[in-house]
């Protein structure tokens, strides 16, 4: 799952990236509404994380212009204004779901996967393709009875294959959807967590699901197998 946080407390930020990224998500900075606004309209999310109290543009002015352009992405306000009317307001606006600071971390990770569950496009609880099943909120991973141990990252990459499952992803696709755009590594990272894949979901159990097009990038197939 990939997620932008919006708040122009720097420090606070990079805690929050740091923590997500910790779970194994992807996320991207921004510290104005400018920017933020910028970036929601060019990314495609799972969910923003947005502070009220903004420069250039505040969090109400962001989350009403995204509405306005029906772009849908799943909001949660985190802000330390904690009025009830600015609750209302913020609700009103077209967030999903407003949080005061300070806040516990892993209710914000619960409200952020809840928000995203129910957001802009069909997120069923778990992810069936054969006989893989995903819980993304579990962060869990079987094939057939048997589990399977994953990695954060490792089952971040599942998951962003799992959600396109037939689709052909190339490498810089998964990039900014399982790391996030300021990654500046080597490329090939992608190919050494593929091969973790393989190694661990499908050649002990005699499967070829995670396909390599040659020239193109990696696709999981749709039954799984």
């Amino acid at each position: 799952m990939r997620f932008l946080v919006v708040d122009d407390e720097q420090r606070l930020a990079r805690t929050l990236k740091l923590g997500l990224e910790a779970e194994g998500f992807a996320v991207d900075i921004a510290h104005d509404g400018v920017d933020g606004l910028w970036l929601a309209r060019e990314n495609a999310y799972d969910a923003i994380v947005l502070d009220l109290m903004l420069p250039k543009l505040n969090g109400y002015q962001v989350c009403a212009a995204l509405r306005a352009e029906q772009n849908w992405t799943p909001i949660l306000m985190l802000t330390a204004k904690n009025g009830e009317w600015d609750q209302v307001e913020g609700l009103d606006t077209g967030a999903d779901d407003y949080l005061t600071k300070p806040c516990s971390f892993p209710v914000l990770v619960a409200r952020l996967r809840a928000v995203s569950r129910r957001g802009a496009r069909a997120r069923p609880t778990e992810l069936v393709l054969g006989d893989l099943r995903l819980d993304p909120a579990a962060r869990r991973v079987w094939r057939g009875d048997a589990e399977v141990d994953l990695t954060a990252r490792e089952f971040s990459l599942l998951a962003f294959l799992a959600r396109r499952a037939g689709d052909v992803l190339s490498k810089r696709q998964i990039l900014d959807g399982v790391w996030d755009t300021d990654f500046d590594g080597d490329p090939n990272i992608v190919e050494v967590y593929i091969r973790h894949l393989r190694n661990k979901v499908d050649r002990p159990y005699g499967r070829e699901a995670i396909q390599t097009v040659r020239g193109a990038g990696y696709r999981l197939g749709s039954d799984g197998g």
